[in-house]
């Protein structure tokens, strides 16, 4: 596997920051109460993860250890404030739904972790596609999440998207069944429960993934010639 290729598939499911490492679980468990806003906090997480990488690989052979920790977290804020301002400006209804959780994006170890164990060893391309499979894994969690639980709890999926992430998404609203579903799945009870069932859910699959491969492997194998007698 291409190290380009190991870095997608590592930040999207193998070591996926919430199922697999289980960090970044306030903004997991606060913000995905619907799937609109996870993927929206998704979005942001993963444009200002994409940035911080780049800037720090930039400047890596600037900054020096004594003072590393305290670049990188002003890094991170001044781009988490360029993108509080922006998505204040472009997506208004978003940004005050998901309300203080935008500027907690500085204090997201997500993106100070992949600085200090990532950005700051490697290229500025690898470190941006880091930033990019670390934040489609991390919008990926969160957009799932919220959808089973908007499912589960109100009987729709994507709604209020246009009016949260503009005209243009309307067309993913929709509603799964008619009425009302558990109030627990909208409540914070509903978002340990879903939280916890996919993480076993992904346990499971990678579990079993193991054994598939030692069978295809047993099935491919050159099967030994008796000898003539």
């Amino acid at each position: 596997m291409s190290p380009s290729r190991d870095i997608l598939v590592d930040g999207v499911w193998r070591n996926n920051v919430v199922f697999s490492q289980m960090l970044s679980l306030c903004p997991a468990l606060a913000v995905t109460s619907a799937a609109t806003q996870g993927l929206g906090m998704g979005m942001a997480t993963m444009a200002v993860l994409i940035a911080s990488n780049m800037l720090v690989s930039l400047l890596r052979g600037l900054i020096t250890d004594e003072v590393r920790i305290p670049a990188f977290v002003l890094i991170i804020a001044t781009l988490v404030t360029i993108v509080d301002l922006a998505m204040n400006a472009w997506l208004h209804e978003l940004h005050k739904v998901l309300g203080l959780f935008i500027p907690l994006i500085v204090v997201n170890c997500l993106i100070l972790g992949r600085a200090e164990s990532f950005a700051c060893k490697n290229s500025v391309a690898l470190s941006a596609l880091d930033g990019l499979a670390m934040g489609a894994g991390f919008t990926l969690a969160l957009t799932l999440m919220g959808a089973l639980r908007e499912i589960g709890g109100s009987g729709t999926l994507f709604s209020g998207a246009s009016t949260l992430l503009g005209p243009a998404m309307g067309a993913l609203e929709m509603r799964v069944y008619p009425g009302a579903g558990a109030l627990v799945m909208i409540l914070p009870a509903g978002g340990f429960i879903v939280l916890g069932l996919m993480i076993a859910a992904k346990r499971a699959m990678d579990a079993r993934k193991p054994s598939r491969q030692a069978q295809e492997a047993s099935c491919h194998s050159p099967k030994p010639v008796a000898a003539a007698s």
